[in-house]
């Protein structure tokens, strides 16, 4: 039996009972084991305090840039072996491998390109010095220096690799040391991807430092120049909330939680037009990539009342056609949840979802899984369900049932009503709007924008250049207000705010000028 140990104070610990298993979500199979009974998570963090903060800190962004490159190469160098990996512990098809593995090296490598174009200093300066004084020798200006404590990520269990690397990529180049804890269940590819980075002996002792298995008291060991950043349920972010640790010592925290993610076709979208197709296509791939467990998939899906039936149509016929079995099977297009309690909270979230909505396709998720034997695996076939009041189907808007299902909701095609439908969702990660008219799109904009972190634009024009909403880019912000957390991650140098400290510095315009180098 594969034992995952953690990586802290620059070794390899493994813990020393209460064993946790991993399992291949398809056949139920123990694959692996870990725990962190006995790590001493106070000595991990003084040692990445102490030793990796003190180490990237001296280091200028090119150098730590540099650092990054690294690590987005040594990860390319080993995707198949990760692909693989990520079937056999995430349920992954080989395509939702990619997606996971791909976007944690793209985001290390553009963060990487950051620190190049940052160059040789170690201080940002943030906005424009301005003149305080009678004359233009007494300036002030704002400066953003690294925390002096860890970087604490504790990561979600659907993407093992983007998560660590988005995080990681970020509060690096920031300057800041990390201390990361995938979800235990889906840890094989995080763990791994230590492996390959510690064999390479790129970073500085205690830069990174990986937990597998329970946080036990880690995060009560953190103070004021800490940082905790959490990705999971909106439950377990209010719990992180309430430490002592956050409410006596202040920890700075970021939180991205629950997301009910909408898509809104405009009312000039015709069927068969490229926005149409752009539409459909992002629908259909939020439903089954990753069976559904994505925290920027689609939910709700707002379509002018008078297309309703063509939306439906077109959408079933897609779906109906997904092959769903084990991801290491050539033909499958959609593998299982990644656990069994996710199987129940989906089963669950789709029973709320029945009382106030009618099945279009897909029923409430059975499915005969390709090459599994009966009963075995954490599988639940797509689904699209409908709403004919958008706004008495209260389920759809106050629960995100993580899995592979969105629901229809009609509206008039106004763009106000479209807007106000979709911010009974309390806040999102992104919403998606369709529209080729210009005027409309500026008003779904402007409607969408204030509950949401990130508004994407379908439309005939970036129809062929589209990776549809799902995907979170490095250079735009990632997180949203609400019940999506109220956090902020990537969006490229506005991330490493996260890990750093802004200043006021105020004095004679020469010496202001030498701290930024």
């Amino acid at each position: 039996m594969k034992q995952l140990a953690s990586y802290v104070s620059g070794a390899w610990v493994e813990g020393t009972g209460g064993a946790r298993p991993l399992v291949n979500p398809s056949t139920e199979e123990v694959i692996a084991e870990t725990s962190t009974d006995g790590v001493d998570f106070a000595g991990a963090l003084e040692f990445a305090r102490e030793r990796g903060g003190q180490a990237l800190r001296a280091l200028t962004f090119a150098e730590r840039g540099a650092l990054l490159a690294r690590m987005a190469d040594v990860m390319h160098g080993a995707r198949e072996e990760l692909i693989a990996l990520a079937i056999e512990n995430g349920g992954n098809t080989r395509g939702d491998a990619k997606f996971d593995i791909d976007g944690a090296s793209a985001t290390l490598s553009a963060y990487a390109a950051i620190g190049e174009e940052l160059g040789a200093t170690q201080v940002l300066l943030d906005g424009d010095p301005v003149q305080v004084g009678r004359t233009a020798r007494y300036e002030g200006m704002h400066i953003r220096v690294p925390r002096r404590g860890v970087a604490v990520h504790i990561n979600a269990f659907n993407f093992p690799a983007w998560g660590l690397g988005e995080k990681a990529a970020t509060a690096l180049l920031a300057g800041m040391p990390v201390v990361t804890k995938p979800a235990t269940a889906t840890a094989l590819v995080a763990h791994r991807l230590m492996q390959l980075w510690v064999e390479a002996d790129i970073l500085p002792a205690g830069a990174l430092s990986l937990v597998t298995g329970g946080a036990g008291d880690l995060l009560s060991h953190l103070g004021g120049q800490d940082v905790l950043a959490f990705t999971g349920s909106s439950d377990t972010a209010k719990t992180l909330r309430a430490l002592e640790c956050v409410t006596a010592r202040s920890v700075h925290v970021n939180i991205e939680a629950d997301s009910l993610n909408a898509a809104v076709l405009g009312a000039d979208v015709s069927p068969g037009s490229e926005a149409w197709q752009l539409f459909v296509a992002d629908v259909t791939r939020d439903i089954t990539q990753k069976a559904g467990q994505k925290c920027t998939a689609i939910r709700r899906v707002l379509v002018p009342a008078e297309r309703l039936d063509e939306v439906a149509e077109a959408l079933s016929e897609r779906l109906t056609g997904t092959v769903v079995g084990d991801p290491s099977d050539k033909s499958v297009r959609m593998g299982p949840l990644s656990t069994a309690d996710q199987l129940r909270d989906v089963r669950a979230g789709v029973a709320r979802l029945a009382e106030q909505t009618e099945a279009v396709c897909g029923g409430l998720g059975e499915v005969s899984a390709v090459g599994v034997a009966d009963g075995r695996g954490f599988f639940v076939g797509p689904m699209l369900r409908l709403a004919r009041d958008a706004r008495a189907a209260t389920a759809v808007h106050e629960h995100e049932v993580f899995g592979p299902v969105a629901t229809l909701l009609p509206y008039s095609g106004d763009a106000d009503e479209a807007a106000e439908l979709v911010a009974l969702g309390g806040g999102g990660l992104v919403a998606s709007a369709y529209s080729n008219d210009r005027a409309l799109a500026r008003a779904l904009v402007l409607g969408l924008a204030p509950f949401h972190g990130r508004v994407y634009l379908g439309s005939d024009k970036m129809a062929a250049q589209s990776m549809g909403p799902g995907t979170v880019l490095a250079s735009l912000l990632h997180g949203g207000p609400g019940r999506a957390g109220g956090g902020e991650e990537l969006g490229g140098l506005r991330g490493m705010g996260l890990y750093q400290q802004r200043t006021a510095v105020q004095g004679d315009k020469g010496l202001l000028k030498a701290l930024i180098g």
